[in-house]
């Protein structure tokens, strides 16, 4: 799955000049939480959110550094700072640093850009043009999707699906567990054994009721007591 198979290609966008005011109107009134900003030309050359707006001097919630602060700050931030919270265009506030993604970027590399550089959303670009944004709620209703469809059916003895189950735990760290451990009949997976922590408790669960072919699973493992050390 890519960003083509998730996108919204309604993106909605503002010219650079365009005056702040207008701007959150428009994203009150489309429901939404951030604008592409874009020339003329459909080249694009920022993104605008409602995290942008939040430090504002006429709702008296601009930025106030302390003098000590404000000694360390270079003249650049400063000067960066009295225009976010005083601009009164589009292009002043705007984030011009952009992050972008193309429309054959896998999901998962998405997400890995969204955590890496902190942001909700990015727009999918082709040469340099926007044609779609992927925001969270777009992975959500991916996530969605997929995890509504029905497991395909799935007709293996109990030891093709317990060799499957055990080749999935010997690829975790977490795992220090026996083969003999794990115990399956008629479809149902037995779980035997202690473990360290109720974490890997539930990690053997979801394991085993992740492996395809399996019905149900019975849960008999104990979680072993940390051990004390008493010094005399």
């Amino acid at each position: 799955m890519n960003a083509a198979d998730i996108m919204t290609r309604a993106v909605v966008s503002v010219d650079p000049d365009l005056p702040l005011a207008e701007v959150a109107k428009l994203m009150l009134g489309r429901g939404i939480s951030a604008v592409c900003v874009v020339e003329r030309d459909g080249k694009l050359v920022g993104m605008l959110s409602e995290g942008d707006l939040l430090h504002r001097t006429e709702i008296k919630t601009e930025k106030h550094r302390s003098w000590w602060l404000r000694v360390v700050a270079g003249d650049d931030e400063l000067a960066s700072e009295y225009v976010k919270c005083r601009g009164r265009k589009a292009r002043d506030v705007m984030s011009a640093q952009l992050v972008s993604v193309a429309e054959d970027t896998p999901v998962a590399d998405i997400v890995a850009t969204l955590d890496r550089h902190h942001i909700k959303r990015v727009p999918v670009v082709r040469g340099g043009r926007v044609v779609g944004i992927v925001s969270r709620a777009n992975l959500l209703r991916a996530f969605a999707s997929e995890a509504s469809r029905e497991p395909p059916e799935v007709s293996e003895d109990d030891r093709a699906v317990r060799a499957r189950l055990l080749q999935e735990l010997a690829k975790q760290d977490w795992w220090h567990g026996r083969e003999e451990e794990i115990v399956v009949a008629d479809g149902i997976v037995h779980l035997w054994g202690m473990v360290r922590s109720a974490d890997e408790k539930h990690a053997l669960v979801v394991a085993a009721e992740n492996t395809p072919g399996v019905k149900a699973v019975r849960n008999h493992v104990t979680v072993s007591a940390p051990v004390t050390l008493y010094q005399s």
